[in-house]
């Protein structure tokens, strides 16, 4: 099952609770005989209707400016977007580098069907490949990309606007839908979705999901909230969650959170993050993403990486500083206590690089002003960008 290989590959879930795997064993047993995650994804007669609609949608690529910048793309390379979406990025890079060619990933079905209509417009030059970031290297080779022969690579980390703005795909905090989340739709029907998570793990495990994933501080109570919600009807949509959420807490601090624009911030939006990623295993996914980038990257090329959280930074830069990542617990994805005078002197050194990596900016890079207001939700966006030594 899905759901089990997700917290077998998860040592820092394992490390944190046991609870979690004592939810799995409850859990396999009821799944069966009552499903709470209704399905999120349209059939087969729906997606030419689905697509029209999302190609009407606009989309911002996230810090496309300095994402230009960095990638140095020149005519006749060959370039990976690791995460496609609605496809922002990898159209600018067509109209504005001649003759290049984008290999397209992406895990979500509707995101590659926008891939294949961009593939028509532009003959040979877009190649899709549905697939995770832990699928990357077999992807590749199945279309006779070798390792060592990419030119540069794009990796968005988080979920795309595409699947924000289609309330079935249960993401979206301010939209009713289904309580679903999954990345990948529709496409390993066996994986639980966060309908199943909230109404199956018990109090202990889904607190250590959101101080996990969410570094919600009121984890307990939150989880507290659920249980006692779902005693009375299982919670399948997401408003229904984001009240439970919200009535955990007094009126007059339902929104009392700030963003990075200082507007209200729902107090569910932690809680929603923190079970987006782990029903998609995002952690893992990333840390495989960022191996399988350094193994198709030739020396010389460029790395860009865009993370939306704390947690992805952090895996993100110690990933690039050359740190032993191969078993991730809560220490990879925690702030580094302030150490000694040597150990600092160890942080300057890795901020130099490691022997994959050589920074082309030491500091991250945060979108302008300006393209806040003009995108509001790539205010939390942050930019690492890499030479492949």
């Amino acid at each position: 099952m899905i759901f089990q290989m997700v917290l077998r590959s998860n040592p820092m879930l394992r490390k944190t609770n046991l609870a979690v795997w004592r939810a799995w064993r409850s859990w396999k047993l009821s799944l069966h005989s009552s499903t709470v995650c209704t399905s999120s994804g349209p059939g087969p007669l729906d997606r030419s209707e689905e697509l029209s609609s999302i190609k009407k949608l606009p989309h911002t690529p996230v810090m496309l400016k300095e994402v230009l910048h960095y990638l140095d793309i020149q005519p006749g390379q060959v370039v990976l977007d690791m995460t496609f979406g609605g496809g922002g990025h990898t159209k600018e890079i067509l109209h504005m580098v001649p003759e290049v060619t984008v290999l397209a990933l992406d895990r979500d079905p509707t995101a590659i069907s926008l891939a294949e209509q961009l593939a028509k417009e532009h003959s040979g030059q877009v190649r899709p490949l549905l697939g995770r970031f832990s699928e990357v290297e077999a992807l590749l080779s199945s279309v006779n990309i070798k390792p060592g022969s990419i030119d540069a690579v794009l990796l968005d980390a988080g979920c795309s606007s595409m699947q924000m703005d289609q309330a079935d795909r249960g993401f979206s905090l301010s939209k009713d839908g289904p309580l679903d989340m999954r990345m990948d739709g529709e496409r390993y029907p066996d994986m639980p979705c966060a309908a199943d998570v909230v109404n199956t793990l018990d109090q202990q495990a889904l607190a250590s999901i959101l101080t996990a994933y969410g570094e919600e501080r009121h984890a307990r109570k939150i989880a507290s909230a659920i249980v006692e919600a779902r005693r009375v009807n299982p919670i399948t949509r997401t408003q229904q969650l984001a009240d439970v959420v919200a009535g955990s807490f007094p009126a007059a601090v339902v929104y009392a959170r700030k963003d990075r624009l200082q507007r209200p911030a729902h107090v569910a939006t932690k809680t929603f993050q923190a079970l987006r990623i782990f029903v998609n295993d995002e952690m893992n996914e990333l840390h495989a993403g960022l191996r399988a980038a350094r193994a198709g990257l030739r020396p010389g090329g460029h790395l860009c990486v865009i993370t939306f959280h704390s947690l992805e930074d952090r895996l993100v830069k110690r990933f690039l500083r050359g740190e032993n990542l191969s078993n991730l617990d809560q220490d990879h994805f925690s702030p580094r206590k302030k150490g000694s005078g040597k150990e600092k002197l160890m942080d300057v050194k890795r901020d130099c690089g490691s022997a994959h990596w050589l920074p082309l900016r030491r500091k991250v890079i945060t979108p302008e002003k300006d393209d806040v207001k003009e995108n509001p939700r790539g205010r939390s966006a942050k930019l690492r960008a890499a030479l492949r030594c």
